[in-house]
């Protein structure tokens, strides 16, 4: 089970890596085509900011999605960095998500959550494990 969650995180982040892209894509051309400002600021320089802030997105969302697939490939589980890309991605879509709610509407906010959950949900199937233990009480690692 824990392949095919991880499977599936990774789709889903490739996906909304996809879509954020999109996104910023659709909001630069908006800027650029009806010149919008902030406070004065240059609106190409706006055009520009959306077009890379998009990019920088769709890469980091493509890249939190590469740690599970490649975690369903190997069958083991990530490394200590790439468990804490994951945490931050898990924490941003949850911050995201909560706002969401109050900027977008409860449909943002549950794809938001249901991405957190398929976060956590494959942190959780490919827990780091110690030795195994012995049944005995004492402590003493299992033999080999």
């Amino acid at each position: 089970m824990r392949r095919s969650v991880a499977v599936v995180t990774a789709v889903v982040l490739f996906g909304e890596a996809v879509g954020i892209v999109v996104v910023h894509l659709v909001l630069a051309a908006v800027v650029d085509n009806q010149s919008m400002s902030l406070a004065g600021t240059d609106p190409d320089v706006m055009s520009t900011g959306t077009l890379v802030m998009g990019g920088v997105f769709g890469v980091l969302l493509a890249l939190c999605g590469l740690i599970p697939l490649l975690a369903a490939v190997r069958d083991r589980a990530p490394g200590r960095l790439a468990r804490i890309c994951l945490i931050g991605c898990a924490v941003v879509h949850g911050v995201l998500g909560a706002l969401a709610v109050g900027l977008v509407g409860w449909a943002a906010f549950v794809f938001m959550m249901a991405v957190l959950a398929l976060l956590v949900l494959t942190l959780l199937a490919y827990e780091r494990r110690g030795p195994e233990m012995s049944g005995d009480g004492t402590g003493a690692p299992a033999p080999v």
